[in-house]
Formats: structure tokens, C-alpha cells, sequence
């Protein structure tokens, strides 16, 4: 836990999404990588201090999974707060990308390594 949190957290998770438990939306996996936007839009009021947090996190491209290890919180929590982010316009949500269309270069690929760590 961080410094703050030795005492307890100070917000509980139930406040920070304002008592909703479903996301507004499905564009959430644990796998879904998520970007700040830089520079964010002019339009936007200044964030509540957990989603200024986010923010600063998704400097770098992160996952929701990851996300919410920093954070120490349950990924339904950050999913919903993702979302208000995302309708914001202040991050990006990028989901996983298919391997459907390179399997086979990926199978053959396997099997030279395979191939290859048989004659060691």
C-alpha cells in the first residue's frame, strides 16, 4: 500500500464511482491498453484527484490490470472510472490486438524454436 493508505483509505471505492457498479460501457478488458490524451481538451474541467491520478499513470500506455494494481483497486472500480474518462475525452482505449490473421506464421515460428531447441 502507498503512504496515504496505511491508515485506510481515505474514499471508498463505492464513492469514487459515485455509488454505480456497472461500467457505462463495454470497452474494457483486462488486457486493454489505456493512453492520456496529451495535451488534454480545453473543455474539460480539472479532474477529481483518483482520475488526475489515473491521468498521470496513462502518461504511458498501461493496462486496465496493471492500472489497478498501482491504484489498489478492484478493476470493476477502475473500469467505471475508465469510463467516465474515455466519454471525457481524456484517455484513449485501445483493446488487444487479434492474432487470428498471423496464427500460422506464428505456429511456424514456434516450431522452428521447437526445431531448433531439439539439436541443443
Amino acid at each position: 500500500m502507498s503512504g496515504g493508505d496505511e491508515a485506510g483509505r481515505l474514499v471508498r471505492p463505492f464513492a469514487l464511482t459515485g455509488g454505480r457498479t456497472r461500467p457505462s460501457r463495454a470497452d474494457f478488458t483486462l488486457i486493454t491498453t489505456v493512453t492520456a490524451v496529451h495535451p488534454p481538451p480545453a473543455r474539460v474541467a480539472r479532474p477529481q484527484p483518483e482520475y488526475a491520478r489515473i491521468l498521470r499513470l496513462c502518461a504511458r500506455p498501461l493496462a486496465v490490470a496493471e492500472l489497478a494494481a498501482h491504484l489498489d483497486l478492484p478493476v470493476s472500480v477502475v473500469v467505471i472510472m475508465l469510463c467516465d474518462l474515455l466519454e471525457a475525452g481524456l484517455i484513449t482505449a485501445r483493446p488487444p490486438r487479434s492474432v487470428t490473421g498471423s496464427a500460422d506464421l506464428d505456429l511456424d515460428l514456434l516450431q522452428k524454436v521447437r526445431d531448433g531447441l531439439g539439436r541443443i
